[in-house]
């Protein structure tokens, strides 16, 4: 009797977390969308504004925007792609991260250079892994052809 009790547990308890994980990706969506509208706002007060405008913040905010877009699409592509978050997003991500603080903190040199070898290493990391094939090799085959050899 315990074992089958052990062993609905062990069923449910993916779930439950499973369904934990998915409200709050949901209310971190909600939130990040709220931020991005706050983005959109400070975009329009940039323009708008008569004085003195700041080509460099307002590029730093264009960035930071384009960093929730991806943030939300990843977010949404992990539930149209079965609770699975594809790589190449988060690459982006980096990359997108990485433009912007070479844009934003750029007065040392060796910080910006270090910021750009970043950047070459996550394309290079993207060109990998779509070079890659998407399916791997069953294990028991790989097992299979070592045994024959």
């Amino acid at each position: 009797m315990e074992k089958v009790e052990w062993k609905i547990s062990l069923k449910i308890i993916p779930k439950v977390l499973q369904w934990f994980l998915n409200f709050c990706l949901i209310v971190l969506a909600l939130i990040m969308s709220f931020l991005l509208i706050i983005e959109i706002i400070d975009f329009i007060k940039i323009i708008v504004s008569a004085g003195k405008r700041d080509f460099k913040l307002f590029l730093a905010n264009i960035l930071i925007f384009f960093l929730y877009f991806e943030f939300i699409t990843m977010i949404v592509k992990y539930f149209k792609e079965d609770y699975h978050f594809p790589l190449r997003y988060f690459l982006y991500i980096g990359i997108t991260a990485m433009i912007r603080l070479i844009i934003v903190d750029h007065e040392h040199p060796t910080d910006t250079l270090i910021y750009s070898l970043v950047i070459l290493i996550l394309i290079v990391s993207y060109f990998i892994i779509n070079i890659t094939p998407l399916e791997r090799p069953k294990r028991s085959l790989f097992f299979n052809k070592k045994e024959e050899q």
